[in-house]
Parts: structure tokens; sequence; C-alpha cells
């Protein structure tokens, strides 16, 4: 692979067949893809499968957000990745926005803070804002609202990983599922010590996969960043 690029995105997908062609291309120009197909049951594997360049892994069973992730990461490690953008299959978040991203390789963790919403509906915006509120407060176990990590936007999907930070990850006893992957990795790289920053990214609302188990789950990371050392030793 000598025309390996040093960024790769990694787009978990489950029955994305009407997106995952316009996300892996308009990501193409900008780095590699490797798409995480997890068990779609539609034709989102034909779609990748048709697009020279693309990478694709492909899951027997479902593992969820987080064993697609992690496979990708995988993915990168074994060839040497010095950074990986995780993103939505769903058209969520603006593949032309990477660069804005690889202007900060110098941190080991790359946020993007969704100060921009396009038809998120309010109770989007309330939980995103509640959850970020615990999960600042708790990463550094303030129990008073000053003093936290001062991050954005701790939920977002839309980041980049350095080498360092994807594979402290990958080696992590990692125990979220859902979309309390993104709350539990930003854990294990902030209390290494990484340096984690924020970029300014639009969020295009499409639709909600949310349900009241997944914020549940996320109530309950939150619960553990203030009981668990969440350090890989």
């Amino acid at each position: 692979m000598t025309d390996r690029r040093p960024l790769l995105v990694v787009i978990p997908a489950y029955n994305e067949a009407e997106t995952i062609e316009e996300v892996v291309t308009l990501c193409l120009p900008h780095a590699d893809v490797c798409v995480v197909d997890d068990c779609s049951t539609d034709d989102t594997v034909a779609h990748v499968e048709a697009i020279p360049g693309a990478h694709l892994l492909r899951h027997a069973q479902n593992t969820h957000i987080a064993g697609a992730l992690l496979d990708g990461f995988r993915f990168a490690s074994e060839r040497g990745y010095e950074h990986c953008i995780t993103m939505d299959a769903g058209l969520s978040h603006d593949p032309d926005e990477i660069p804005r991203f690889h202007a900060l390789r110098e941190a080991d963790l790359v946020i993007g803070a969704r100060t921009e919403r396009i038809d998120a509906p309010w109770y989007r915006h309330a939980l995103s804002w509640g959850a970020s509120t615990l999960t600042n407060l708790a990463l550094k176990r303030r129990l008073v609202p000053w003093g936290g990590a001062g991050l954005r936007d701790t939920t977002s999907g839309y980041r980049m990983y350095s080498r360092r930070a994807y594979e402290l990850v990958v080696s992590a006893p990692m125990r979220s599922r859902s979309f309390d992957f993104h709350l539990e990795a930003l854990a294990y790289v902030f209390r290494a010590g990484f340096r984690v920053e924020e970029v300014d990214i639009t969020y295009q609302f499409s639709n909600s996969s949310l349900q009241m188990g997944i914020v549940v789950e996320a109530l309950k990371t939150c619960g553990r960043l203030w009981s668990e050392d969440f350090q890989v030793r």
C-alpha cells in the first residue's frame, strides 16, 4: 500500500444503502476510507464494493457502533495510519470539513463541536447539552458547575484520533456498545493526559435512532467516570 495516505476515515454502517455511496465518495478526495458493515440486511455492502479505493470490513453479527469503530481502529493500526476520523454514515457529518480536523493533527483527539445544527429537534439540543455538562464535570470529578474539562460537545461522533489515541482505545477495557462509546473513548484519552481539542462543524440532522435505552447507557457511563479511573494499565 505505497499509495496509502496518513488519514483513514472509519464509517460504521448498518443498512445505510441510501447514503453510504455518497458519503464515501465525498470522503475519498480527503482521505482513505474504511466502511465497517455491521451485518446490514440491505445493499450497503454492494454499494461500498462498487467504489474504487474504498476498504470494507464485514461483520457476520451486529456489534453496534462500538464494535464497528474498534475494528476500524484495528484496521488502521495494522496499516500504520497516523490518524483516524470517525464519521456517521447518514450524511449528518460533512466530509468536506475533514481538512478542519487534519489542520489540528498535533492534537491526539479532535472533537467536532456541532456549533451549527440544521433541522435538529430541541430535545436533541437539550440531551447533548446535558450530556456534555455531566461529562465535563465527571472527567474532572467535579460536583460544582465550574472547573470541569471545558469541552463544548462531548457526545459528537465526528472526531479525529491520533494513532496513539486510537491504539489506546483499542487496548482499553471498553464496556460501551452504543453511542456512549464516544464518552468512554474520550475518558480514556483525557485521563491519559493526551491533548484534546475541538473544531467547529455543521451537523445536519437526518434521522434519529436515539432510544431511551441509549440515554440510560450514556448516563451510566457518565456515572462510571466519577467512580472509575479509565486508565489503561
